[in-house]
């Protein structure tokens, strides 16, 4: 297979909408880094969730798998409105769905009330996301959102503790009003889809393809209601795509076996790094006898650490090859875990959670290209929403795992 990362020009453009200047990366990091920090605001916090609301810690850790499956399941829903309608438009609404949510969330006494106001902010969220990926357009620029997004993922446990302890717990669980500040100047950017005679939107593919995230997200905690709906929804999918190739799943990319590879990393070390997201703070005070407050200090050096080589690692990895970046990858991200389960010193645990999160975020990053080079141009927004997915499957299965193996 040809080394497509090394033979793709550095700067080539993968939006589908003609757009005569580039958004400016920093307003698209701004536009797309908050929903890391909103998603992992709640890493340290969970117990003075479950104590406000008076339910049990796991019951609490709803609010964290909630979020994070809506915000898998709504990256590819936002890619296809954002094909059909224009980047604009998916802006505009997505902003819409941080602010209701939001207002939701800071308002509600009862829990169902809240984890739908969760879903609403994953919503826009993910449109955030989604808008940002499909004007960056390089490697590098996405090497600069990918890293953002790790240093306010490594952030946002700590400032979800400080907002916690100075105003309350759904102070932190608002952090995602921080995107709305891009939105005035991304919109001057966005454009409208030209209009076309696309088929009419395939419901049923989004359906199926929602049921089958949701079982496996749900995995380790159901495992049997879980599984047989996973694999239900895998087999019914499997023979959608087939009479409908240029559905919501584009029969393309499954086919192409550098979307699938991409895609694959993405979902395996995006797993390991928000298993150890949730994980290593307790293994660290459990372990090392350290506290909550300093816990989250190093953890929070060690992962901006991680991010930051992010950086470094996406504005070479052209030059690398597909091999190398995902040799790189990997021998960043299976000692991670290595760490986790053998070590009992706090400095090994928090090099554990730095290498994962280089390893993810670099591996978003880099692979993302990956997967938007596998498809026609046409179908590119698409195939980017089903990378991202992946991914954040990723930040989904992250919490139910830790809570599982560690924080049950």
């Amino acid at each position: 297979m040809p080394n497509l990362v090394a033979q793709r020009p550095r700067h080539a453009h993968t939006s589908t909408e003609p757009v005569s200047r580039q958004a400016p990366i920093l307003w698209l990091a701004l536009l797309a880094t908050p929903v890391a920090a909103a998603n992992n605001a709640t890493v340290l916090i969970l117990g003075d969730m479950s104590t406000s609301l008076g339910v049990a810690t796991t019951t609490a850790s709803r609010l964290v798998t909630v979020f994070a499956l809506s915000l898998a399941v709504a990256t590819p829903l936002m890619a296809t409105l954002l094909r059909r309608r224009g980047s604009r438009t998916a802006l505009l609404l997505s902003a819409a769905l941080v602010v209701a949510g939001t207002v939701v969330v800071v308002a509600s006494p009862w829990l169902p009330l809240i984890l739908a106001g969760r879903v609403a902010q994953a919503a826009g969220g993910a449109g955030m996301m989604t808008v940002a990926m499909n004007l960056a357009g390089t490697t590098r620029r996405m090497g600069v959102i990918s890293a953002g997004s790790g240093i306010l993922g490594a952030v946002g446990p700590l400032l979800g503790q400080r907002l916690a302890d100075a105003v309350s717990w759904r102070a932190s669980l608002a952090l995602l009003l921080v995107t709305l500040l891009a939105v005035p100047a991304v919109s001057r950017y966005a454009g409208q889809a030209s209009p076309s005679a696309e088929a009419r939107f395939d419901s049923r593919g989004a359906l199926l393809l929602a049921v089958l995230s949701a079982g496996l997200v749900l995995l380790p905690t159901y495992p049997l209601p879980a599984l047989t709906s996973a694999a239900l929804a895998g087999i019914f999918l499997a023979v959608h795509v087939r009479r409908r190739p240029e559905g919501y799943v584009p029969a393309a990319a499954l086919r192409s076996g550098q979307f699938r590879s991409a895609a694959l990393v993405a979902l395996l070390l995006s797993s390991t790094y928000f298993t150890l997201l949730f994980a290593v703070p307790r293994l660290i005070t459990d372990r090392a006898g350290w506290s909550t407050s300093t816990v989250a200090v190093g953890q929070l050096v060690a992962m901006v650490t991680g991010s930051a080589l992010t950086l470094v690692f996406t504005a070479r990895a052209a030059r690398l090859g597909r091999v190398r970046v995902r040799a790189v990858l990997f021998t960043a991200g299976l000692p991670a875990i290595a760490a986790a389960v053998f070590a009992h010193s706090a400095p090994l645990l928090l090099l554990a959670i730095g290498l994962a999160a280089f390893s993810a975020t670099a591996a978003n990053g880099t692979q993302s290209m990956e997967a938007a080079t596998s498809a026609p141009g046409h179908q590119r927004p698409t195939v980017i929403g089903l990378f991202t997915l992946a991914y954040l499957m990723g930040g989904a299965l992250g919490p139910a795992l830790a809570t599982t193996l560690v924080l049950g």
